[in-house]
């Protein structure tokens, strides 16, 4: 059984127009969304959050679900172990570092850890 502490706290959705979407959550459950980049906005600290990429070289074929944990190197170490395959190794986004894996049932999930850059 694995030690690293970990929290569901964000699913990112493939959108069309990231804007259009943001707009919508906005509009219709009064939730403040980031502008991140011209194809991707997101909540924050809105329980689990919300993700929306526009950009189709980018986006997710299925809905994203993200795993919050303190040490992602332990994480990385711990997903391996458990037998989860690594689709993207490690790298930097706004607001932290994570990486990719499919569990053996076939789903796509991302582990991160949050480190705030120098804007924030």
């Amino acid at each position: 059984m694995s030690n690293v502490s970990a929290t569901l706290a964000y699913v990112e959705l493939a959108v069309a127009d990231s804007e259009v979407s943001a707009s919508f959550f906005e509009s219709a459950f009064g939730w403040q969304l980031v502008r991140f980049a011209p194809t991707y906005a997101g909540t924050m600290g809105q329980g689990t959050d919300l993700g929306l990429q526009g950009d189709a070289t980018e986006a997710p074929a299925a809905p994203l679900p993200g795993i919050r944990v303190d040490n992602l190197e332990a994480a990385l170490e711990a997903v391996e172990a458990a037998g989860g395959a690594i689709t993207q190794a490690i790298f930097a986004f706004p607001g932290g570092r994570r990486f990719h894996f499919r569990e053996p049932g076939g789903n796509e999930l991302s582990v991160f850890v949050e480190e705030p850059g120098p804007s924030h």
